[in-house]
C-alpha cells in the first residue's frame, strides 16, 4: 500500500517512509523487507514525482512473496502502485 502526501518545497528529491508491522513476520523477516523495499525505491527514483513524500506499508504476507519472486518482482509491483498515484 501507498500513501502520498504533498510538500511545500517542490525541488527536492522525494522522501519514502516503510511501515513493516509484525505481522509481516519476525524482525529479522521485516528487516529483511525493509531492505528489499529501499532497493526498490531506489531504483525506482529517477522515475517517481518530487515534491512529494510517500509511505510504503506492507501488508501481511510479503515476505515470502518477496524472498522467491526476487527484487524484480518487487521492483514491478511498487512500480505500478506508483502509476495509480500519478494517476
Amino acid at each position: 500500500m501507498l500513501h502520498w502526501f504533498a510538500r511545500d518545497d517542490d525541488d527536492h528529491e522525494p522522501r519514502l517512509g516503510l511501515a513493516v508491522p509484525r505481522s509481516v513476520g519476525s524482525a529479522v523477516a521485516r528487516n529483511r523487507v525493509k531492505r528489499l523495499l529501499r532497493e526498490a525505491w531506489r531504483e525506482l527514483l529517477p522515475t517517481v514525482p518530487h515534491g512529494q513524500d510517500y509511505v510504503l506499508a506492507a501488508r501481511p504476507g510479503l515476505a515470502e512473496p518477496a524472498e522467491m519472486r526476487g527484487r524484480e518482482w518487487l521492483v514491478a509491483e511498487i512500480a505500478g502502485v506508483l502509476e495509480k498515484a500519478r494517476a
